[in-house]
């Protein structure tokens, strides 16, 4: 009787504490992680349905997307406004270009927009293969704003919102498409500025010139028998002699002794 007995509490409080037990372990097990986003879906959920189509159609985009976001990403989309007026040069690109720029818009890393703009500089995107492909761009803020910066373009790229943000994925939406140096021409260094054109000095006056009295030149030397004036004066000086006395009385001789003899 007893034996019965015991075996009906068993067979009521057994499976009880079997299923408590069992609820207790379930309990202390960690819960499973979120799935990961669809990549794209959220883009184009975010307003950049253009860029999410372009990376759907790469294989290989869709692929390093997708499982890039198991380790943490952070990618960057373009606005729907910015892939329009981006798709003529976008075509003229090959299928492995085409897959690098796309992938050139994400980083392997996950930033929320705080820890975005505490880590300004270069970074290594999920299109950088080695030191061959840098495939860098530089992020940078201005003020409040953050902004990508490549050494193809002139603009630095701005962020518009955030699209997405759960660890370890963060998705922001941009207002150009960017732009790898290894696949378009590095931007022209703005020419320097001309120096300014030295000032002309202000005419000065004219210096007064001091005129002195240049004696003048000596004349031809005189010859010897050459007489001036003052030597003509001296001449007819010396001429009046006390012998021209005596030539006027022999000239006056003849005279005298005519009248002398008219007299007789």
């Amino acid at each position: 009787m007893r034996r019965l007995h015991l075996a009906a509490v068993l067979f009521v409080f057994l499976p009880l504490a079997v299923s408590a037990a069992g609820t207790k372990e379930a309990a202390k097990a960690p819960a499973a992680p979120p799935a990961p986003p669809n990549i794209t879906a959220a883009m184009a959920k975010g307003g950049c349905k253009a860029f999410a189509a372009l990376v759907a159609a790469s294989p290989d985009a869709r692929s390093t997307f997708q499982s890039a976001g198991d380790g943490g990403m952070t990618a960057f989309c373009p606005s729907d406004d910015a892939v329009r007026s981006f798709m003529p040069r976008y075509k003229n690109l090959t299928a492995d270009a085409k897959a690098s720029l796309l992938l050139f818009h994400a980083v392997p890393v996950y930033y929320s927009q705080r820890s975005l703009k505490s880590n300004n500089g270069v970074m290594n995107t999920l299109a950088t293969d080695g030191s061959a492909n840098n495939f860098n761009f530089t992020v940078q803020n201005e003020g409040e704003q953050v902004t990508i910066k490549t050494d193809a373009s002139d603009h630095a790229a701005r962020l518009k919102s955030t699209v997405y943000d759960k660890d370890p994925i963060a998705i922001y939406a941009l207002d150009t498409v960017l732009e790898p140096v290894e696949l378009f021409e590095p931007a022209e260094s703005p020419a320097p500025a001309p120096a300014p054109a030295p000032v002309a000095d202000a005419p000065k006056a004219p210096k007064k010139t001091r005129h002195r009295h240049v004696a003048d030149a000596p004349g031809p030397a005189v010859a010897a028998d050459d007489t001036s004036p003052a030597d003509q004066k001296k001449s007819s000086k010396k001429s009046a002699s006390p012998a021209a006395p005596c030539l006027r009385w022999l000239a006056a001789l003849p005279v005298a002794v005519a009248v002398a003899a008219a007299l007789a």
